[in-house]
């Protein structure tokens, strides 16, 4: 992870930033060095002007003097470039108000890197796009960050969530965990009012408030794994069924989200789900790198149809070539009488 004594150098500073006291076990443990090593690395930064404490014995270590103050943050490259591309992603996260603060944010990132590394941030900003497909309506940064800190805390929330028709509803709801997919913020957990378990999208969350409660969350429970299975079983206005001419595991590595929905059958693999748009499945089908038969209902094939004539329409035919010389008399320049 440290692959250069200066890295390790400032790895040991980040170190006692964070800790109050830290052995010199400890750090030869993290960096992966030993004894006389990491008495190195501490002599390096006292020589630099970082007054550290050492304290002999069993229970000692290392410490920062109290009341010293750091000087600005001081980055590797590896580390500024990992802070800028998340920063980037960031911006397309779909939380609400959180534009200024990212830039904010780059803008510190940036005054405290040497002008090459700035330069290299510069690069990355210019060049990096993210594209989160069909991304869904903002979500409040505090409705994010409540859920997140009950989640984390195992706190029970008081939750004003308003359904599809615009219909708000007060619950009490345990958060097991949240999960951007498909370009929005779900908050997964029990609901009191439905006693099992929901899923929420944050964007339809009106308020969230912590309650005295707490709850424990079930063992090895993966809020992406059941996350998947409930946006994949959602039953839409229009069900289909198509056979995609494939081998289940082909299958399974295009269609994960889709996964409870797949079976194999004679001549591929069958699968059966629903849509509220015949014209946008179909594009979706066009896209899978194998062949695939509509089964039922006559409008996804339709809908497949159209979308094949418009394409063999899109391609524009070469105009035929004028014969040349050689055309017209097939021997020229052949060596043939």
């Amino acid at each position: 992870m440290y692959d250069r004594p200066t890295t390790r150098v400032l790895a040991v500073l980040e170190l006692l930033q964070t800790r109050q006291r830290i052995s010199g076990s400890e750090l030869a443990r993290r960096l992966d060095v030993d004894g006389r090593t990491v008495r190195r690395y501490i002599s390096a930064l006292e020589a630099i002007g970082v007054p550290i404490t050492a304290e002999h014995g069993r229970n000692g270590g290392y410490s920062l003097v109290s009341g010293f103050k750091l000087p600005p943050m001081m980055f590797t490259d590896d580390e500024a470039l990992a802070l800028s591309i998340g920063l980037s992603a960031a911006r397309d996260l779909g939380i609400a108000e959180t534009i200024p603060a990212v830039a904010s944010a780059e803008a510190k990132l940036e005054r405290v890197m040497p002008e090459p590394v700035k330069q290299k941030l510069k690069d990355v900003h210019r060049t990096i796009r993210f594209e989160f497909a069909n991304r869904g309506p903002a979500v409040s940064k505090r409705i994010l960050s409540g859920l997140a800190t009950a989640a984390h805390g195992r706190r029970r929330v008081r939750l004003t969530y308003a359904a599809g028709t615009g219909e708000a509803t007060e619950r009490e709801f345990d958060p097991y965990g949240l999960s951007y997919r498909r370009g929005r913020w779900y908050a997964v957990g029990f609901c009191h009012l439905r006693a099992d378990l929901r899923t929420f999208r944050l964007d339809r969350v009106q308020a969230v408030a912590p309650t005295p409660a707490t709850f424990e969350r079930p063992e090895r429970f993966d809020v992406i794994e059941y996350l998947g299975k409930t946006l994949a079983s959602l039953r839409r206005a229009r069900p289909f069924e198509v056979v995609l001419k494939t081998d289940l595991e082909t299958a399974l590595a295009l269609a994960r989200d889709e996964a409870e929905l797949l079976e194999p059958c004679d001549g591929g693999v069958r699968l059966r789900s629903s849509t509220d748009d015949f014209e946008r499945c179909a594009r979706h089908l066009a896209w899978l790198p194998f062949a695939f038969e509509v089964r039922d209902p006559p409008e996804l094939g339709d809908a497949v149809r159209e979308l094949g004539r418009k394409l063999v329409g899109a391609v524009v035919a070469p105009p035929p070539e004028e014969p040349g010389p050689e055309a017209a008399n097939p021997h020229a320049g052949s060596g043939l009488e």
